[in-house]
């Protein structure tokens, strides 16, 4: 009997070992800057997208724009991971044909304007190891200055009203539109 009852005690602390194991896994804390997507079209009942930007959302927190992302130097337009522009159909940016497929999407602050790049680097940090030599397109593209304030860095998508969708890339004050036209046109 008590070699039964010794079994049964192993047994037992064995089974709670492998539940604890089980129900003690980690799990990590709400990312500071929140993964989001956006996407075109924007309405859920078109199943069928030309266009995805996948990024991260850094907020202010009473910090300067231009200290998060530096006037002059290439930015990550985001936070975390490297934005990954998904193209479902071919556009045209600044003349430049982009093919269906996946970029990196890099910007460049300025004062009065932004430098938008696409890349075809994709899977990286940041843009610490952004390489110029594998841009596809730029186009520059003039601060437009709103009167309220975005907290969180913000993407939108939405249609142009003729043959393409304007990226709409709003935080502080600064607000950009970078104009894609549909090369099928």
């Amino acid at each position: 009997m008590k070699k039964i009852t010794t079994i049964t005690t192993i047994a037992f602390a064995f089974l709670m070992v492998l539940s604890t194991n089980m129900t003690a896994q980690e799990f990590s804390d709400l990312d500071k800057s929140p993964l989001d997507i956006a996407a075109y079209p924007t309405s859920y009942k078109d199943a069928k997208k030309e266009m995805k930007i996948i990024y991260s959302r850094p907020q202010l927190k009473g910090r300067s724009i231009n200290k998060l992302a530096p006037n002059g130097k290439v930015w990550r337009t985001g936070a975390n991971e490297t934005v990954e522009l998904v193209l479902y159909t071919d556009y045209l940016l600044n003349g430049k044909t982009l093919k269906a497929g996946t970029y990196s999407l890099l910007t460049i602050p300025g004062a009065s304007e932004w430098t938008i790049i696409i890349n075809s680097d994709l899977n990286t940090w940041g843009s610490y190891y952004y390489k110029e030599n594998k841009d596809v397109a730029r186009i520059k593209v003039p601060v437009k200055t709103a009167n309220e304030s975005l907290e969180a860095f913000s993407i939108a998508l939405a249609d142009d009203g003729n043959k393409g969708v304007i990226m709409h890339l709003g935080w502080d004050k600064v607000r950009l539109a970078i104009p894609f036209v549909k090369a099928n046109y």
